[in-house]
């Protein structure tokens, strides 16, 4: 490999860092209106009257939308109102757009719409939404459309629920000598991207849509306006540059249905909608939050027989993607470990909080937080070393998922392996604990994961190919640049595959679906996979033309010929062949006769061999692979006043192979960072009208610059077989065990078992306490 594994510098570095890359909100247009929201103050209440007078009186003003009832919107079920109508039900629910000349304009005509509201029962957890006798959010629950794997129980607050029944649990029991149990729990939380959500909008006097986007997945938005508003899906144009973070949080479509519907409401012209910090924490798709109630049994020599498992996930007020996140975490829900018995019920929970979007992970650092707490607590009961209990019972090729899925050593990779390197790096053999001093204790807690990628069976990707008259190529794909240097990874593999200078790969890094192949989505990691593997049938059909013209040419074999270092040559003697610049564009003999034309390639691919999830057990294969991984957290702890500063992280994923070392260390660093945060500091507060009280970054703190641990990363390669170069997706795995780590190593520094995100002092000091219940 010359290129492949290489620190390639990324394509659209030198732009970024520079500051001239450009993003949705750098661009306006001549015309162009501004939108702005007016929201609901409270979680759950009736809409008594909307006043727009005093507004659509002021000069600039060109719409107010409020009260009408437009088409339900919803991904898996369709039961959200894009402006509500009636009630509002969670605090931020968009209740009015003002659409005026320009932004100033905007936000002083939607001060003063007054909406007159009627406050009803808040529904503020999701194991308060399960309680019998809950307020019910969704009356019409029974009469939404949904696709066919979605299974909400109308009259309840159950929007779906997937099962997972695998062998006996009785018999699990009956075979257990030791057993745990416990409960988990933490609220919804914000994606904090750097960019705020931001969508434009204008309609074409002959019906066509332009729609530019912060969105991961613009071709899901064509889809989705056009399924939900009856408009011709191919007069729908979405276009969207290079994407300012986004952790799963812009996969959702919500501000482009905004916008669109301002357009239409001002006669199509352009109409720009941004959301201050403020509106993208209220206003937008979440971060899902979950109760969880892990119950474990094992023999005597620490080997699992039984896992019962409840999930209650806070899908929020409306559906959208925590259907398909409570699946996921059905699907995943004991880890990487292979357990006989098991009994999973995993549900979406509707409550009067923000809805959910995925986030980095898709519900499986939130699932692994409540199993690999538990998994320690049963260490601790048998008296084991934390990752002997997790070496004994990791999964192994020829075990079966928790969906019944036979792996290969190709589907999982190798988490002992995982386990040995980790404990190299993180020094776990010195002991988890360390005293400092009278007061001061070093401890180090561990944690394992995994995660498959439950996307649509179907889902596909296609790339592009074309050639310059100096023989350099245009990459072209659907991919969205959303920070994890996806486009430079796919030249790499072009360069690798033909055998060139990556420096002679130009990548397009912004998307328009009319003119760039579909990608699904770019999420799940999934990105190199899909893409990686249209890529390389791209490659093939540039080499197959190559070939071609060069062997009519030369008059040899194409079976002679080697294609490399920008030229087409004789395998036997390199000296005879073209360079790309003689034939890219066709070739001219000296007579004047020419032959062949710009070499266009094309490559495509769809997922294969994933079957649907059974309903009643849950059986089938959701996703390609399931990838492994292993974390340590070390922390310093004060035991006199429960403060805590984390020294250092590690991680070990079995990545299959190693494409851009530098890359694929700075994703997996900065995941980690996430899950730290995530388990560490990160929540929304709500009080009892359902309000979120810290939706700005003064008092919603991510970690900052400088606070970061000491990140120690490397990796296993145990290649995945079908996939380009054996690759496995690595932009979420390294945020997998943070949470778990982290209340591990925490909970054994305190002396107490830590059940609730995020891990602050005083959450420690509520617990070691016993007056924990009074702060939740």
């Amino acid at each position: 490999m010359n290129i492949i594994g290489k620190s390639v510098i990324r394509k659209d570095a030198l732009d970024k860092v520079t500051g001239k890359a450009k993003y949705i909100n750098d661009f306006t247009t001549q015309g162009m209106l501004h939108a702005v929201t007016v929201i609901s103050p409270l979680g759950h209440a009736i809409i008594k009257s909307i006043d727009t007078e005093e507004a659509q009186k002021m000069t600039g003003v060109r719409a107010i939308i409020a009260g009408e009832r437009f088409p339900l919107t919803g991904e898996e079920m369709r039961d959200r109102p894009p402006i509500a109508v009636d009630k509002v039900r969670y605090h931020g629910e968009v209740v009015a757009v003002v659409v005026a000349d320009t932004l100033f304009l905007a936000k002083k005509a939607a001060n003063l719409i007054n909406v007159q509201y009627d406050p009803l029962p808040v529904v503020n957890s999701p194991s308060q939404a399960f309680s019998e006798n809950a307020p019910i959010i969704h009356e019409n629950l029974g009469k939404y459309e949904k696709i066919p794997s979605v299974y909400p129980v109308p009259g309840t607050n159950i929007a779906s629920l997937q099962k997972i029944r695998k062998g006996s649990i009785e018999q699990g029991w009956n075979e257990s000598d030791v057993t745990v149990e416990a409960n988990f729990s933490f609220k919804p939380s914000d994606h904090a991207a750097m960019e705020t959500r931001c969508a434009t909008a204008e309609i074409k006097p002959d019906g066509t849509i332009l729609i530019s986007t912060t969105s991961q997945a613009p071709f899901m938005v064509k889809r989705l306006i056009s399924h939900y508003f009856g408009e011709d899906v191919g007069k729908i144009i979405v276009n969207t540059p290079l994407v300012g973070g986004a952790y799963g949080g812009k996969a959702s479509v919500h501000t482009e249905i905004l916008a669109y519907l301002a357009s239409k409401a001002v006669g199509g012209r352009p109409v720009k909608l941004a959301y201050s910090r403020e509106e993208d924490m209220l206003s937008a798709p979440c971060h899902i939050g979950l109760d969880a109630t892990i119950k474990l049994g094992c023999t005597k020599e620490g080997i699992l027989k039984a896992a019962e498992i409840t999930f209650l996930f806070d899908g929020g007020a409306y559906s959208d993607k925590s259907i398909d996140l409570s699946r996921a975490a059905a699907v995943d829900c004991t880890g990487p470990y292979y357990i006989e018995n098991i009994w999973c019920n995993s549900y979406c929970m509707y409550t009067n909080h923000p809805y959910a979007a995925p986030f980095r992970g898709f519900s499986h650092s939130e699932l692994l937080f409540a199993f690999e707490r538990t998994m320690d607590l049963l260490a601790e009961k048998l008296q084991m070393d934390p990752f002997d209990l997790r070496y004994q019972n990791a999964i192994l090729p020829g075990q079966t998922t928790p969906t019944q899925v036979v792996l290969n050593q190709s589907m999982v990779g190798d988490l002992r392996k995982c386990i040995d390197r980790l404990k190299e790096l993180a020094n776990w053999d010195e002991g988890q604990i360390t005293e400092v001093n009278d007061r001061i204790v070093r401890v180090k807690g561990a944690s394992c994961g995994w995660k498959t990628s439950t996307i649509d069976l179907n889902s596909s990707s296609g790339v592009i190919l074309t050639f310059n008259t100096d023989g350099s190529i245009n990459l072209m794909s659907g991919v969205i640049e959303i920070g994890t240097g996806t486009k430079t990874v796919l030249a790499q593999m072009l360069a690798e595959r033909l055998q060139m200078d990556v420096n002679k790969i130009h990548v397009r890094m912004e998307v328009n679906t009319q003119t760039i192949p579909e990608h699904w989505k770019t999420v799940a990691s999934r990105g190199t996979f899909l893409a990686g593997r249209a890529l390389l049938e791209a490659a093939d059909d540039v080499e197959r033309q190559l070939k071609e013209i060069a062997s009519c040419v030369l008059r040899v074999s194409q079976e002679d010929l080697v294609v490399a270092n920008s030229r087409v040559f004789l395998k036997d003697d390199p000296n005879v062949g073209l360079d790309f610049p003689e034939i890219v564009y066709g070739y001219m003999y000296p007579n004047g006769n020419s032959i062949g034309g710009q070499i266009i390639g094309r490559g495509n691919y769809i997922l294969r061999r994933l079957t649907n999830i059974d309903r009643e057990t849950g059986a089938g294969k959701p996703g390609p692979e399931w990838t492994v991984c292993a974390s340590v957290v070390e922390v310093e702890f004060d035991r006199r006043d429960y403060t805590y500063k984390i020294i250092r992280a590690s991680t070990v994923v079995d990545i299959g192979r190693v494409l851009n070392e530098k890359t694929a260390r700075g994703q997996v660093m900065g995941a980690m960072s996430m899950g730290l945060a995530f388990g560490g500091r990160e929540t929304f507060i709500f009080d009892g009208l359902g309000r979120i009280l810290n939706p700005q970054l003064r008092t919603y703190r991510p970690i900052h610059y400088g606070e970061n641990p000491e990140y120690l990363v490397d990796f296993i390669e145990t290649p995945m077989l079908d996939a380009p170069y054996g690759l496995r997706g690595v932009g979420e795995h390294g945020i997998l065990g943070m949470p778990a780590a982290l209340g591990n190593s925490l909970s054994k520094a305190a002396g107490v078992s830590l059940h609730h995100l995020p891990l602050i002092p005083e959450l420690i000091w509520r617990t070691k306490e016993g007056t924990i219940r009074d702060s939740l």
